[in-house]
């Protein structure tokens, strides 16, 4: 009688475990499909990069200087900030806002870009300034021509505009480095490339040889001039080549317009230059790090970044890692999407 007991109250423990696992699971779904809903949204966040730099050179005389040295130097410098507060300054000093760029083929970070724009022209005066440090060896078309546009918001409201170029801007990025009132560059970075390329596979005589039919329908005679799977025709290639030579006399349309002092035909092949390279050529107006201009500045200017963080979901998190998933191992019809 014990036992059957026993057994009944470890059938009735299992039953309830399974009952709550259950229930956890559709709460799950539930807040899952809830989130799913909600649109993306961010925030701005701003950080003071002169006391960064402070903080910095204390850490390190503090474990340079002997211990009264240290206290002398706190002392003394406690002290200039008191004066400083004390004395307000004939002419404030001038807010350089600092951006950072780091491009992909889809220039996804122009969404944060916009925001950062935004956000910066509600406070920023004509006597500011603002930096941004790119990083993009160039993508679609028309998501960094957007990105340059955001950029060129800047130079409509007469605000001056460095870009920074530690590694590489090319192609897209240096369509959008150029807007620039300034553009510096390290010694070894990767300036140019100012070109654009369309390319694609074409299956159809291994879908012959298959004895596979392969048929499309359009309306417009160019709405596919080349195709994965079909027949493409010469006709076809000549009229993605203009459009090609179009899109390529629309970049250096955009570079000149900014940047009058280039030799246009000379740098328009699609070739790549190290900075060193590129200063001769007047891709750029100076060779230095980001590290190195922002330290410059640091003692008479007040530093902010500026960054956009976008929130996401916890469902929109795993929908958008299988959608990157998916694009890594799908073929796309170059055709519709030109690569600067």
């Amino acid at each position: 009688m014990s036992d059957s007991f026993i057994q009944l109250i470890l059938f009735s423990a299992k039953v309830a475990i399974l009952v709550l696992f259950i229930l956890l699971l559709l709460a799950g779904i539930l807040s899952l499909l809830r989130q799913g809903r909600e649109q993306s949204h961010g925030k701005i966040s701003i950080k003071n990069i002169n006391k960064k730099y402070k903080k910095i050179k204390q850490i390190l005389l503090q474990e340079i200087l002997s211990k009264k040295a240290f206290k002398k130097y706190l002392k003394e410098l406690k002290a200039t900030e008191k004066d400083k507060a004390a004395t307000p300054e004939a002419t404030p000093q001038k807010n350089i806002f600092i951006i950072h760029f780091h491009g992909d083929i889809k220039a996804s970070a122009v969404a944060a870009l916009r925001e950062e724009v935004t956000a910066i022209l509600e406070v920023a005066k004509t006597n500011d300034e603002v930096v941004v440090c790119l990083e993009s060896s160039g993508g679609l078309v028309n998501a960094y021509g957007l990105a340059a546009a955001q950029l060129s918001r800047f130079r409509q409201y007469q605000i001056p505009l460095t870009v920074i170029v530690d590694k590489v801007a090319a192609s897209g990025g240096y369509l959008m480095a150029c807007v620039a009132n300034k553009i510096l560059a390290a010694p070894f970075a990767i300036i140019g490339s100012i070109g654009v390329i369309a390319q694609l596979p074409n299956f159809n005589r291994w879908l012959k040889e298959k004895n596979i039919d392969f048929e499309q329908v359009t309306a417009g005679n160019y709405k596919r001039t080349l195709t994965l799977f079909g027949e493409n025709t010469q006709e076809g290639r000549e009229k993605l080549r203009q459009e090609i030579e179009e899109i390529h006399q629309l970049f250096k349309n955009q570079i000149h317009q900014y940047r009058q002092q280039l030799d246009i035909q000379k740098t328009s092949t699609g070739e790549i230059w190290l900075g060193k390279q590129a200063l001769e050529l007047q891709l750029v107006d100076g060779l230095t790090t980001s590290d190195d201009y922002l330290l410059s500045l640091y003692n008479r200017a007040n530093l902010f970044e500026v960054r956009y963080h976008i929130k996401k979901s916890f469902s929109e998190k795993i929908f958008s890692s299988s959608a990157q998933l998916f694009q890594r191992n799908s073929l796309q019809n170059v055709t519709d999407t030109f690569i600067a």
